[in-house]
């Protein structure tokens, strides 16, 4: 049901993505997100294709700790940040974090290799069902993924979406 990957580049770290559908506590679990109750990234599934997507947002948030030049408050605020192909932070998280309103979450844990995450802890938290993190590209929407990644007809002929969005995530520091 989960995903648990280590890290490329810092392998003492892994990253465990959780995923849920028909949540009805999203303002609950935003508010101990927020509180520091859940050390854990929330994210709304809607603009995230992919697994891989996450994972690269969760890398150079590590990254980014590691050599003190993170740009948000938190490591999970930092992956949420990361997510975005612009650096307009409060954008990034109207547009990635999870709302009040919403109906499926995908929870995000950065722990140490030795450490166990606390899933069943995380799992009692959420009012809704869990699936598969596979799944995650059903709760996609595509055509909003095109219009905020701005990916054009030619990009797609020439790579996948997900390429696009990968690309546009990591160079929006140069830009």
């Amino acid at each position: 049901m989960h995903l648990t990957q280590e890290l490329e580049v810092y392998s003492d770290h892994k990253v465990t993505q959780l995923l849920f559908k028909d949540v009805k506590n999203a303002a609950e679990l935003r508010q101990s997100a927020v509180e520091g109750k859940i050390s854990g990234a929330l994210i709304s599934p809607t603009l995230v294709l992919n697994p891989f997507q996450v994972l690269v947002a969760a890398n150079k948030a590590v990254h980014l700790q590691k050599i003190g030049k993170m740009k948000t408050r938190s490591l999970f605020s930092e992956i949420i940040f990361n997510l975005s192909p612009t650096n307009n932070i409060s954008e990034a998280f109207k547009r990635f974090g999870i709302s009040d309103g919403d109906s499926s979450v995908l929870v995000v844990l950065v722990h140490n290799k030795g450490n166990t995450p606390p899933l069943s802890d995380i799992v009692s938290r959420v009012n809704g069902q869990q699936v598969p993190v596979d799944d995650l590209s059903s709760l996609s929407d595509t055509a909003k993924i095109k219009k905020f990644f701005k990916i054009t007809p030619q990009e797609e002929k020439i790579g996948t979406l997900l390429d696009a969005v990968v690309c546009r995530m990591a160079i929006k520091d140069v830009l």
